[in-house]
């Protein structure tokens, strides 16, 4: 109100108020806030410039993030392009036609994409990246496999790819810069026989199936759990330098301005740190993304080119992050009572309240319960927003519940070595800061702990068992022989190479029953081998050569070419396309079965099928009468023979683009979990090297801060020694705390995802302890790498002052 005036005065007009809360005032605020940061000498260009750059790490992650859909979409688009998965119509032979077979192959470990092509005309259709078909006897090659095919490390695969390499491989026909792909000539393929078929175009793919409900629940919690730490690691970015700018608020209370302008000019200096984080953030993005090309994590390799960011992820982070550090600001400053002669900080006066921390996973448990036991991965969608506004507010409770948890651990702690005492003491005067640089640490560690709960329970859903056994055989050959001196040449390659303690080679080819006519369809398998192959395959008993079996399957009619007597036609009817019918070509060759024959009991292989059919010894059947024989190799090799596997793939794969290798595995995964799992390790490494190097500028922000204090001890006759271990104290403690809360609150969040899915309560504790140890280990490796910057801050000359 006015103040009252003398008698016959005017009344005095009312101060203006300096805290006016109006949309100029505000402006005014935040530009004298940002003045300060720009023009505040060097403590306030310093706590300026490790906040940009704080910020600017977590923004590089966000536009690496933001990057992804179109990563994706190119990676597809390219493997889409190149791919023909065999034509839906018959195609004719014509001047753009070419013949077209697949050769893949793997090379310690890495797959190897092979093609063949045999153009029929003066325009054959070619694969993207290709601009001129290549000649029999040449390549081209990925620039991934030209330079692997001339280090040393690829010598073993030159002897397999004996093609004159004779151009490369363009980018539009690659999926990344790391993979090993060639495209070959050839002049010998056959329409029909093994994977060759005739082509007029590539881009001819299936459609694919849409993710189930359990796989886009993986993909939702992946995203959720590897970018929730990128925000909590932002907002405690923006609060380095808490203390120092505090205190020169303080100053600006005593000439006038009152609390709530400290805050907006607080705020301003926050903002203009985010402002210049965004330009860090772009900048230290740009040779991410050249580096990403480099870097294959997990089997995932990506051109640097689709790193390229989504423009509407763009336009929400740009406005998102300064607004953040603006809102993080004025929250945190309500603890602070800023007064002109001090600064009194909430914690020292009232403690850390526990009740409104549990709202946020209380409100999400609130969210998830109604999804618990309603997904089925048969269905196609599922609630993305609600599921993940659930997963994000349980994972906020935890990085909420930390900073209370170390105050009241370490506020009831008593005794201990001096450096120990100095530690607590420090963490009880102010535990904000160190429950600050752990939080990031914290949320990861907890959202991978629930993550691998997820995983390592669904994995069965998306694990099948073959049948096949490892340790009776681990490598299969099959190949298209045109004769059984084909089929022998190939088991002697086999059984010579290195490493190979045996190779069970048979013989295989469908033949009809002469007497049942050219229409019919059943064709009678027969395997030919030796006793010792056929002892692996069927219970034959006492066995010699010339010895001849049958095994019944029970799937099959009793009354089939296998019965004694049965006449079968060696030359069986073939299929012609032109006729779309079964015709006899050529005159009936016939052999008929023996009325010798004794039947077998089939056993389950080291491929894990059961042969039926006649099963025959070399002498007993004669393959030279026939053509169009498949031949399968079972390789035992020796494990301690280096390369063994590379050997056996170098004797069959000449250039032949017939013969597949196949290791033999006890179980297989769905592609589309591996590729969600492997998305998820590499986005995983990703956070925790960001982690790592925002804790370092972390850890030297606070060491700035303590930079006085440090030497006065020091000054006293502290010990350096005592003073480091301190240090390495102040931050166990907040660590081992926030382990332990990132455990209890991953198992919490894991067991309402498999709530979600229906599973039952399991806990994984490998994958825990090797979360829990990731994340210490990080913290640990930081520590260290402060430690240099700590002995140099703790020298007399950082008592003087400006």
């Amino acid at each position: 109100m006015p103040i009252a005036a003398p008698a016959g005065e005017p009344p005095v007009p009312p101060a203006p108020s300096v805290g006016s809360t109006g949309v100029t005032r505000w402006a005014a605020d935040l530009s004298m806030g940002a003045r300060f940061a720009l023009l505040g000498g060097r403590e306030g260009w310093a706590r300026t410039v490790l906040t940009a750059i704080g910020v600017g790490l977590g923004v590089a992650v966000l536009m690496i993030a933001a990057s992804i859909p179109h990563m994706l979409a190119s990676r597809d688009a390219r493997a889409d392009a190149r791919e023909n998965f065999g034509p839906s119509e018959t195609v004719e032979r014509s001047d753009r036609s070419a013949l077209y077979a697949r050769a893949d192959s793997e090379f310690r470990g890495e797959s190897v994409r092979g093609r063949y092509l045999q153009p029929e005309g003066d325009h054959p259709p070619l694969p993207p990246g290709v601009e001129e078909a290549p000649a029999p006897g040449e390549m081209l090659v990925s620039p991934a496999l030209r330079e692997l095919l001339a280090s040393p490390e690829g010598e073993l695969l030159r002897e397999r790819l004996p093609q004159r390499i004779v151009g490369t491989i363009g980018d539009e026909g690659l999926l990344g810069p790391a993979e090993l792909v060639y495209v070959a000539g050839a002049d010998g393929l056959v329409e029909g026989e093994g994977s060759t078929f005739r082509v007029d175009r590539f881009g001819q793919t299936h459609d694919s199936e849409p993710l189930d409900a359990f796989l886009l629940l993986l993909v939702v919690v992946t995203c959720v759990v590897l970018l929730l730490p990128v925000g909590v690691f932002i907002a405690a970015a923006v609060r380095f330098g808490g203390e120092r700018r505090d205190r020169r608020l303080a100053a600006l209370r005593l000439v006038g301005s009152d609390s709530r302008m400290v805050r907006r000019i607080a705020a301003g200096e926050s903002m203009v740190g985010a402002l210049l984080g965004l330009a860090v953030g772009t900048v230290l993005f740009l040779p991410v993304r050249e580096l990403i090309g480099e870097v294959t994590l997990f089997g995932l390799n990506v051109f640097p080119s689709d790193v390229r960011p989504s423009a509407a992820l763009i336009a929400l982070i740009v406005p998102a992050v300064p607004a953040s550090a603006v809102a993080v600001t004025l929250l945190a400053l309500r603890g602070v009572a800023i007064e002109p002669l001090g600064v009194v900080r909430g914690s020292g006066v009232r403690r850390r309240r526990l009740w409104w921390r549990l709202l946020p996973p209380a409100a999400g448990l609130l969210l998830l319960a109604p999804t618990f036991g309603g997904l089925d991965p048969d269905q196609g969608s599922i609630a993305t927003y609600r599921i993940a506004a659930g997963i994000v507010l349980l994972l906020v409770g935890v990085t909420s519940m930390l900073p209370w948890l170390i105050e009241w651990v370490v506020g009831r702690v008593r005794g201990g070595p001096l450096p120990f005492q100095l530690a607590v003491r420090r963490l009880q005067l102010d535990s904000g800061s160190a429950a600050r640089a752990v939080s990031g640490i914290t949320v990861a560690v907890a959202g991978a702990i629930a993550v691998q709960m997820l995983f390592g329970t669904v994995e069965k859903s998306y694990t099948a068992e073959t049948g096949q056994d490892p340790t009776r055989a681990q490598l299969q050959v099959i190949a298209e022989v045109e004769d059984d001196a084909e089929a022998r040449e190939l088991v002697r390659r086999i059984t010579e190479a290195r490493g190979v303690d045996q190779a069970l080679g048979t013989t295989h080819t469908y033949l009809t029953e002469y007497d049942k006519g050219v229409d019919d369809e059943y064709h009678t398998p027969i395997t030919v081998a030796d006793c010792a192959t056929l002892a692996e395959l069927a219970r034959v008993g006492a066995c010699e050569d010339g010895d001849i079996f049958v095994v019944l399957s029970p799937d099959r009619e009793e009354d089939t070419g296998t019965r004694p007597g049965a006449r079968l036609n060696l030359n069986p009817p073939r299929y012609l396309p032109e006729k779309d019918a079964l015709v006899q070509v050529g005159e009936p060759v016939l052999w008929t079965v023996p009325t010798d024959i004794r039947e077998a009991e089939g056993r389950i292989s080291p491929l894990g099928t059961t042969v039926d059919g006649i099963l025959a010894t070399p002498a007993a059947f004669d393959l030279s009468r026939l053509t169009d024989l498949r031949a399968e190799v079972m390789v035992r090799i020796d494990p301690s023979v280096p390369d063994a596997k590379e050997y056996v793939r170098n004797a069959v794969e000449t250039g032949d683009p017939g013969v597949d290798v196949w290791e033999l595995a006890s179980t297989e995964r769905a592609g589309e979990f591996v590729f969600v799992q492997r998305a998820l390790y590499a986005g995983a490494a990703g956070v925790m090297a960001l982690i790592g190097a925002g804790m370092v500028v972390s850890t030297l922000e606070q060491l700035r801060e303590r930079r006085k204090l440090l030497s006065v001890l020091v000054a006293f006759g502290t010990r350096r020694s005592t003073l480091g271990w301190s240090v390495l104290w102040q931050t166990a403690v907040p660590v081992v705390l926030g382990m332990a809360l990132a455990a209890v609150g991953g198992i919490g969040l894991g067991a309402v995802l498999l709530a979600m899915v229906s599973e039952p309560f399991a806990v994984h504790w490998t994958g825990l302890a090797a979360m829990t140890g990731t994340g210490a280990a990080v913290v640990a490796l930081v520590t260290l790498l402060s430690l240099p910057p700590l002995w140099r801050m703790m020298r007399p000359d950082g008592l003087r002052t400006e």
